[in-house]
């Protein structure tokens, strides 16, 4: 659930995490998965990788999370990319950001978090250009690798496409843990997923939370500080 979804088309800017996070207005906005992602994803950290960044909603809810992140954002497409800097400069917050595809992208530096809400969506291309169609599982793969020894990767995705993400983490991370976010259906919708690179613990399977579940959404939590066991998720 979106609690921005009834505001009127007419209002420019509209908000995420209880208002903490202000957006502009676009042809693309993001969904409860970037608020979602920025909740489950670690911030006791120094640096992270935001894969796919599209207009940023995921790096400004870390950033809400904990302000002294220094987030790298990279995105194939440049008009999300625009979108993002705005966002950035909405909420004065500097994030780097980089025109590249993960696919090739290849640089000389990894980061202590990489995240990603990643293309799952297979069909007709959307007009902003992003990734459509993807190999998931390569993605996934060039995700980790840009991930520091120790660091963690965390990924929200459809939950029919769990086994993909999994497997293409096995071989480089451990202490994998799956939260999954169930809508109006008995069946999960989301999967969030966390793994540590070069962990050799087994998998965690978390028993998961409603994908409206207003402390993380409404009042701007961390799924940590919303169930109150810092230490267990």
């Amino acid at each position: 659930m979106n609690y921005y979804i009834g505001m009127s088309e007419k209002q420019e800017i509209f908000t995420l995490m209880g208002g903490r996070v202000r957006m502009h207005r676009g042809f693309y906005n993001p969904t409860s998965d970037a608020v979602w992602l920025a909740a489950y994803a670690p911030t006791a950290c120094k640096t992270v990788l935001d894969v796919g960044i599209g207009t940023g909603g995921v790096s400004l809810c870390m950033l809400a999370h904990n302000p002294d992140l220094s987030i790298t954002g990279i995105d194939v497409s440049p008009e999300m990319l625009e979108f993002a800097k705005q966002n950035s400069e909405l909420n004065n917050r500097d994030i780097e950001l980089i025109n590249a595809d993960i696919t090739t992208w290849r640089p000389d530096r990894t980061f202590d978090v990489v995240v990603t809400n990643p293309p799952y969506f297979r069909g007709t291309p959307a007009k902003h250009n992003a990734h459509h169609n993807a190999d998931l599982g390569g993605w996934v793969k060039k995700c980790v690798a840009r991930t520091k020894p120790n660091g963690y990767f965390c990924i929200i995705t459809d939950a029919t496409t769990l086994d993909i993400v999994v497997s293409s983490m096995v071989p480089t991370c451990g202490d994998i843990n799956i939260f999954p976010l169930f809508g109006a259906r008995d069946t999960a919708e989301r999967v969030l997923i966390r793994g540590r690179v070069g962990s050799h613990s087994g998998v965690i399977l978390h028993r998961g939370l409603a994908m409206n579940w207003e402390p993380v959404l409404r009042d701007g939590l961390t799924i940590a500080k919303s169930l109150g066991k810092v230490s267990k998720i």
